[in-house]
């Protein structure tokens, strides 16, 4: 009898185990059916993957160009809630390989009609984000106050981080390009001597004070980063600058009454958030005077605003992407005029792609100062975004606006804005 009961007991815990054993691998051909399922169609260049099996697959025609290997597996119910996040930290987290240009196989994905960065399935569920002053202070401190000393590493000599402008065959030199966009910038507003300026966001100084010492404006620069607001002052009293320069860490929602003639606001609305975009606006008609004019230029989707669930988490906390129908609604709203629209994609493409490099050459120093996550997340974030704009995904545009009738006080023509 006691032998039958170890016989039973025996049989029946091996036929536990098969189940269990059995369970698993029908897991494991499900995780690999739904792996081929998501990457099949995701890419128009030939892509081969690597599991962590060691098993691999080759999508498309001819020798890979692009190669992942996924080192671990992530789990499909992470990718199903938000792809990018999900697959964005396990790069980061050394769970993915990538041998090849990251640029080149995202903007792939982005072309790709079938492909899982195309479906809003696997974007879903994005937190909600806050944009209260505070909420705002602490967003732009995360990404800007990383410190100085990283951005000089591989921003150009002017320490402009926005688009550049690269004009005359120049596709290479990048501090040159950058003062040309500033130049841009200042030509538009047809400014005159002696009048004011604001700008909204003012970064590290470069447009305020290249409008004061050139263009003979009167400039106030305004920032929440504690990091730029420092080095701005210092320039201002290293070149002299107090009688025609100011500037304030300060929200740009509390400035008050004061009036400026011109507003310039580079790279700032994408931080403001979807429902604050109309205050924004509203902020800006306050602050123009009669008949003055705005040069506001930023990244606009022309199919529709976007959230990106891993840029918000990672890089730009509380970051929002506006669609160019709604930036116009609001402008309108705010009893602006539009005077004119310029398209950069490309030029930001190639600021991008700039800037990677010059990070790559400084890598080991950054992985010294930052460590390998953040280098790898950094390094991440600069060829997407760059492969974001090269497929039309994302735009940057500049918003020439009036305070009254289009282009008032403006030439007729846009001949003066290159002369």
């Amino acid at each position: 009898m006691f032998s039958l009961i170890v016989l039973k007991h025996f049989y029946f815990k091996g036929v536990i185990m098969n189940i269990i054993i059995a369970e698993r691998r029908m897991r494991f051909m499900l995780e690999k059916t739904f792996y081929k399922s998501l990457l099949k169609h995701s890419f128009n260049i030939p892509v081969k993957i690597v599991f962590w099996d060691g098993s691999s697959v080759i999508y498309g025609d001819g020798t890979p160009e692009v190669t992942i290997t996924f080192n671990e597996k992530i789990p499909m119910r992470d990718i199903t809630k938000n792809a990018s996040i999900a697959l964005g930290e396990a790069y980061m987290d050394k769970k993915i390989e990538i041998q090849g240009s990251i640029q080149e196989l995202i903007e792939s994905a982005y072309e790709s009609a079938d492909s899982f960065m195309r479906s809003s399935k696997f974007r879903k569920f994005l937190p909600k984000q806050g944009h209260s002053e505070k909420e705002s202070e602490n967003d732009v401190q995360s990404h800007y106050d990383v410190g100085n000393d990283f951005y000089k590493l591989w921003l150009d000599d002017t320490l402009t981080y926005s688009c550049a402008y690269f004009t005359d065959g120049n596709h290479d030199d990048l501090t040159k390009a950058q003062v040309d966009k500033v130049h841009h910038i200042l030509k538009k507003l047809d400014p005159k001597p002696g009048k004011t300026l604001l700008d909204i966001g003012c970064g590290w100084g470069t447009l305020m004070l290249t409008a004061a010492k050139e263009y003979g404006l009167k400039v106030t620069g305004v920032t929440l980063s504690e990091e730029q607001y420092r080095f701005v002052k210092e320039r201002i009293e290293k070149e002299g600058l107090q009688d025609v320069a100011e500037v304030k860490l300060v929200d740009y929602r509390e400035l008050g009454d004061q009036k400026w003639d011109y507003i310039t606001s580079v790279g700032m609305f994408e931080h403001v958030g979807k429902e604050n975009l109309g205050f924004y606006f509203k902020d800006i008609q306050g602050c123009l005077a009669d008949d003055g004019v705005a040069l506001i230029h930023g990244i606009t989707r022309q199919q529709g605003g976007a959230y990106n669930g891993w840029i918000n988490k990672y890089i730009f906390p509380g970051g929002y992407v506006p669609g160019l129908e709604e930036m116009i609604g609001h402008i309108e709203e705010n009893h602006m005029q539009i005077a004119d629209i310029e398209m950069l994609r490309r030029h930001y493409q190639r600021t991008l792609e700039i800037w990677d490099m010059n990070f790559n050459e400084h890598r080991a120093q950054i992985l010294d100062m930052m460590g390998e996550r953040f280098t790898r997340m950094w390094d991440l974030y600069l060829q997407a975004c760059a492969a974001s704009f090269e497929s039309g995904n994302i735009d940057v545009i500049q918003y020439l606006i009036t305070k009254g009738p289009s282009g008032k006080n403006l030439p007729m023509t846009r001949d003066y804005m290159t002369k």
